[in-house]
């Protein structure tokens, strides 16, 4: 073993963030790095974390709606002082075991800012121990910048002042952090891109079939992906490729109300399910996606080529995932449908025109899982001026694809 590493992170309404934490683990663990995972949302039905030596997970807290404004518990009880001294309590604890030679925070301090009440303290403990932790963030390619100057002036100060460096889960060539946070440059020194962190390419199973000319309508998490699903299945209804099966994936966290709804109503040819393993081979092999805009769906679309139509979640202030749609929509490589936009008329047209050409190529880098882990090494051997070192070694890979 090469070190440890203490991995925090916090899902809120979907499972993008936890997806993307677990494959950086597989990769942490696979180069013989110990990595204990504090998780503080729901934990995940539909999979356990193998790679991880140790997880902890907190007294889960979750938005209430896609507001994210208001935070609750898993009763729906709004998060109180003993529950976030619980949750404080714990993660010390988590810390003082491990004794890791590095802390990974996700978000922080470029996001969960209502997590301050834990992740102060766990910074505080790092910065105070002897032999010091490197203290990093892990960021999504994409930031919900607070709209205050004073707030993203915070944000600058607190990388300046209690993180070593950031490392941005993206590739500049397309999309850099400062498309979405503008006092990028402020941090230039600590900003360290590592590709997208992109699963791995898995053969087909035994279920090599599975998907094979079908229309597959993803919601991701499914927390707020119930307007795609009953829209698809109108389109559907509709006459929209009506002599092809489709099958709806509807997420693990769409809500049970939800999901029984659309599938009593359910027409001959159409399926649907609450999660399917092998996602990614059957993007392969479907006649065409129709999605959200997240990271790790956007991920999986690019690695099959497939035909695609997005429709990224736009509510109030979340623009992450239309400021990655637009992008892509821009080179050729997938159909958008705005979220206000969306009707059954028009996801069908934006469906035709997907089919109707090839989905265009991109370069863009997708080996951020293993190289997050070879920075995070080489970080911890020798932590002298071993941003310069991470930077100068740093080598993207990008695909065409």
């Amino acid at each position: 073993m090469t070190g440890s590493v203490l991995f925090y992170v916090q899902h809120l309404l979907g499972i993008g963030h936890l997806r993307r934490a677990l494959r950086i683990v597989d990769a942490l663990a696979r180069g013989g790095i110990r990595v204990t995972l504090v998780s503080g949302g729901e934990p995940l039905a539909t999979q356990a974390y193998p790679s991880a030596e140790r997880v902890v997970q907190l007294p889960p807290i979750k938005a209430r709606d896609a507001g994210f404004k208001h935070l609750v518990d898993v009763a729906g009880r709004p998060v109180d002082d003993t529950l976030r001294e619980t949750r404080r309590a714990a993660l010390l604890a988590a810390f003082e075991v491990a004794r890791p030679d590095a802390v990974l925070i996700e978000a922080f301090p470029f996001g969960r800012r209502a997590f301050r009440f834990e992740l102060d303290p766990l910074i505080d403990a790092a910065r105070s121990r002897r032999s010091r932790p490197l203290v990093l963030c892990s960021l999504r390619d994409i930031v919900v910048a607070p709209e205050e100057p004073k707030r993203r002036r915070e944000i600058v100060d607190r990388v300046l002042a209690d993180f070593d460096f950031v490392l941005v889960h993206g590739d500049p060539a397309f999309i850099a952090l400062e498309a979405s946070f503008s006092l990028a440059p402020e941090i230039a020194d600590r900003l360290i891109y590592t590709g997208y962190v992109g699963d791995s390419d898995k053969p087909d199973g035994a279920e090599g079939a599975l998907g094979t000319d079908e229309v597959l309508v993803s919601a991701g998490g499914g927390a707020v992906g119930g307007a795609l699903l009953s829209t698809a299945l109108e389109s559907r209804r509709r006459g929209c490729l009506a002599d092809l099966n489709w099958r709806l994936l509807a997420g693990p966290n769409l809500p049970e109300t939800e999901f029984h709804a659309l599938a009593s109503r359910l027409p001959e040819g159409v399926i649907i399910e609450r999660y399917r393993q092998e996602f990614p081979q059957m993007l392969r092999r479907c006649r065409v996606s129709v999605s959200q805009a997240g990271y790790n769906s956007i991920l999986d679309i690019l690695a099959a080529r497939v035909a695609a139509v997005v429709v990224p979640f736009a509510s109030e202030r979340e623009t992450e995932q239309s400021l990655r749609a637009e992008a892509l929509a821009a080179r050729g490589i997938v159909e958008l449908v705005r979220d206000s936009e969306l009707s059954p008329e028009r996801l069908a047209g934006a469906i035709d025109r997907a089919i109707a050409r090839r989905p265009g190529a991109i370069a863009i880098d997708t080996g951020g899982a293993r190289r997050t882990a070879t920075l995070i090494a080489g970080m911890m051997r020798s932590p002298t001026n071993a941003g310069t070192r991470a930077v100068e070694n740093l080598c993207c890979s990008r695909l065409a694809i």
